[in-house]
């Protein structure tokens, strides 16, 4: 009688390369080749660079107004954030990218992880993968693939920096590295080569201490004993270690956990001063907020709303106030949600300044199964929250349907302002290019 002997894990971890700027050069191929960057809401910093950007020197967070003169001198190109447009390409990649194993985790925006356990010829099924994602939808990807999830993202790694700086890996691990098909001392070698902050889970401060201990490449990180690891650091990067090694210690998660908080936040495209502004952003906040906690099939407990004034503006005076206001049942409800965020706002605003940042955060979120029950007080809170979850899935579809926004409550627009309006507190986006694959008015003509 035979035993069936089942294979190590293997995972692999797609990432879109300089997403961003990809998504940008898909639908204006006369960006390739040149330096370029998205700038952050209200565009104030750069959030994502090309390779040529990288070359100028430009870091990440950079503040636009202390680059924008390589526009003149350099030719820089610099777009404002097209969320909705990244969003979508990101779905696209994401489903193509399904099919290359057996199950996926998406990680971010631009990354996932595949479970490619007992798939054979790894290797060229991902490079066909690759090249199916570029033909489709244009995206430049990487694959690393390995035994376990921290060697995966490090495998991504060495294959980005083999494609991007000759002589930094061997360029046959361009764009797909599989660690997994190595031996222990190849996997050394590279180790050898590779700093101690590329490691998944090692960042500036950790790295800055296992450098002060001596600890330069990954391979003196792998090398470490585990017990001292978790003595002298933590268990989070004990496991790392363990991982390093072989060890599995961070398994697929092919649904994610739902969150428990949900946030939505802006600073304003200029100050704000009406409480009338401030209650129309709110509104806008909270109700992005509570559609997301029906997408989780979540509940909340509590609504924190937060405003302040902008700390780089030392001319003007300061404040800054939060107050968090309990609910009185855990609801998904769009309108008890808002109602409680506009309570908060009207308890913490203070008129005289001018506000440059405002939020609503959703706490103590529960599954949206979990019913509470209470004493019958005469004002049938529970058949309204039951009617109004009706009301709120027409909503959302609406939405879905036709756009963000097509349906609001009216607290989001400002009285006596035209609904066609765009609203003050609206981010600056003087840069943002069409959302070409969501927004049927703003589709690419080809003449």
């Amino acid at each position: 009688m035979g035993f069936a002997v089942s294979s190590p894990s293997v995972f692999a971890l797609l990432d879109g390369n300089n997403f961003y700027c990809s998504c940008e050069r898909v639908f204006d191929p006369s960006l390739n080749g040149q330096p370029m960057v998205v700038l952050s809401n209200n565009d104030g910093c750069s959030i994502a660079r090309s390779d040529e950007a990288k070359a100028l020197g430009i870091k990440m967070g950079a503040p636009w107004f202390q680059i924008r003169h390589l526009e003149q001198t350099a030719g820089l190109k610099a777009y404002s954030a097209n969320f909705e447009l990244y969003g979508d390409m990101s779905h696209r990649m994401m489903t193509m990218a399904e099919t290359l194993g057996c199950g996926q985790e998406v990680y971010s925006i631009d990354e996932c992880f595949l479970d490619m356990t007992g798939i054979p010829d790894a290797t060229e099924r991902a490079r066909r993968k690759q090249a199916e994602i570029l033909q489709g939808i244009g995206i430049p990807t990487c694959i690393g693939i390995a035994h376990t999830k921290t060697l995966a993202k490090l495998a991504n790694h060495i294959a980005k920096s083999a494609d991007r700086k000759p002589g930094s890996y061997p360029p046959q691990l361009g764009k797909v590295c599989n660690l997994a098909e190595m031996t222990d001392r190849q996997r050394d070698w590279l180790f050898n080569r590779t700093a101690v902050t590329e490691v998944w889970g090692v960042g500036p401060r950790i790295g800055k201490q296992l450098n002060a201990a001596g600890i330069h490449t990954v391979l003196n990180l792998k090398r470490l004993d585990p017990a001292t690891v978790k003595r002298n650091w933590s268990v989070v990067l004990e496991r790392t270690v363990r991982e390093l090694n072989g060890v599995s210690c961070f398994s697929m998660d092919n649904v994610p956990e739902p969150k428990q908080q949900i946030a939505c936040t802006r600073s304003f495209g200029q100050k704000v001063t009406a409480l009338a502004e401030l209650k129309e952003a709110v509104t806008e906040f909270a109700g992005r907020a509570a559609q997301k906690l029906r997408g989780q099939n979540s509940q909340a407990n509590a609504v924190l709303v937060f405003i302040h004034t902008s700390r780089f503006r030392v001319q003007d005076k300061q404040y800054a106030k939060s107050i968090t206001v309990p609910l009185r049942l855990p609801t998904a409800d769009t309108l008890r949600i808002v109602g409680a965020a506009l309570m908060g706002l009207e308890r913490i605003f203070r008129p005289g300044y001018n506000y440059a940042k405002a939020g609503v955060m959703l706490l103590d979120l529960q599954a949206a199964t979990v019913a509470q029950q209470e004493l019958d007080l005469g004002d049938d809170a529970r058949e309204t929250e039951v009617r109004n979850g009706r009301l709120m899935a027409a909503l959302d579809a609406l939405n879905d349907r036709y756009g963000r926004g097509t349906l609001k409550l009216g607290s989001a627009l400002v009285e006596g302002r035209d609904a066609r309006q765009r609203s003050r507190w609206v981010m600056k986006q003087e840069r943002r290019t069409p959302r070409y694959t969501t927004r049927w008015d703003e589709v690419m003509a080809v003449t």
